[in-house]
């Protein structure tokens, strides 16, 4: 019981504790305020609970009090020495390292998984072959929804388990057109554009660009359908991918996305053309992601920023669709897109 509360305090978010928040952590835990007393004054034995000394204690004997403060570096140093432990039991492909710095929480729901992984890894040794990540993932836990639907993958990548797995992932089909004229030549353009109406309007010009493909990322969905680019087009080459799309938070945080599984350079000459274009109202409902709005920012000029960051300030936002077909293809026709690469 006592292992069940320190992992308790160690996830609750405040620094102190007040003592009805306690009861209601031991509710299911205890069954009377002789229990109670004896657990909370071994934790304040062990300087995890510390009295806040204004809040005062409680006439009762044996007395507690009204208030602690969670001394939460003891719980950590020994969620850190549980994770050593089961280091030293777990298979050595089951890698804990980034479990040291994620909450304990994180730990307390994967173990049950872990160990089952464990179990199979034990039993059968890696894989040799690759499936779909369903029937992975109904070997590994018994759950054939586990890796897509229920934080499976993420357990995975955070054990260093993903690629030693061989799963192939379950999503929707990469979505692109091929430019035969490219299909041989030894360094390959791609260009990933959010909407399809810049696809379409792309298109007619793909055989008369410098681009092998062009790929419709149909919003968010890239950012998972993109990890079949190998599969659906084997070709061998050196390949650099190019995004576009709107200049809003969920554009920028979808090129974020795509830059982290691998380099996409942004299509700056679309992106320079629409800033030369009247911004639209809207989208101000959108989550800003910090992180990925500063590494956008970080590819224009110190004017360029400046700009985005006032439109971002006004609630405006720059659609795809506010450059005409005749301007997307000129530009993509005309514009040498390898000296950004070798920019980089």
């Amino acid at each position: 019981m006592i292992k069940t509360i320190r992992k308790q305090l160690a996830v609750w978010k405040k620094k102190t504790i007040s003592l009805s928040e306690l009861e209601k952590i031991f509710n299911n835990e205890i069954q009377s305020y002789e229990e109670l007393t004896q657990i909370v004054l071994r934790l304040e034995g062990e300087q995890v609970l510390n009295m806040v000394k204004t809040k005062g204690r409680t006439g009762r004997v044996p007395s507690l009090a009204y208030q602690y403060r969670i001394d939460k570096s003891l719980l950590n140093a020994e969620y850190h020495l549980e994770l050593q432990r089961y280091r030293l039991q777990l298979h050595s492909q089951i890698y804990l390292d980034r479990y040291y710095r994620l909450d304990p929480a994180v730990w307390e729901n994967d173990l049950p998984y872990i160990l089952k992984i464990d179990q199979f890894l034990k039993i059968n040794q890696l894989p040799d072959e690759q499936v779909p990540a369903p029937e992975r993932s109904f070997e590994l836990v018994g759950d054939e929804k586990w890796i897509v639907e229920k934080g499976g993958k993420e357990l995975l990548e955070r054990t260093q388990l993903w690629v030693v797995m061989k799963i192939t992932p379950v999503s929707d089909p990469l979505m692109f057109a091929v430019n035969p004229n490219k299909l041989m030549t030894a360094q390959q353009l791609h260009l990933i554009v959010e909407n399809k109406t810049t696809y379409q309007g792309l298109l007619p010009s793909l055989q008369h660009s410098e681009f092998s493909t062009l790929i419709y990322g149909c919003g968010n969905k890239i950012t998972s359908s993109i990890e079949q680019f190998s599969s659906q087009y084997p070709v061998q080459a050196s390949h650099h991918f190019f995004y576009f799309g709107d200049i809003d938070r969920a554009g920028i945080a979808i090129w974020y996305s795509l830059n982290k599984w691998r380099k996409v350079y942004l299509a700056i000459p679309f992106y320079r053309a629409c800033l030369q274009k009247t911004s639209a109202s809207g989208k101000d409902y959108q989550r800003e992601n910090k992180d990925a709005i500063d590494c956008f920012l970080s590819m224009f000029s110190q004017e360029e920023q400046f700009q985005i960051r006032k439109m971002f300030e006004n609630g405006q936002y720059y659609p795809q669709e506010v450059l005409k077909t005749r301007e997307l293809q000129r530009k993509w026709r005309e514009f040498d897109w390898i000296t950004l690469i070798s920019k980089k």
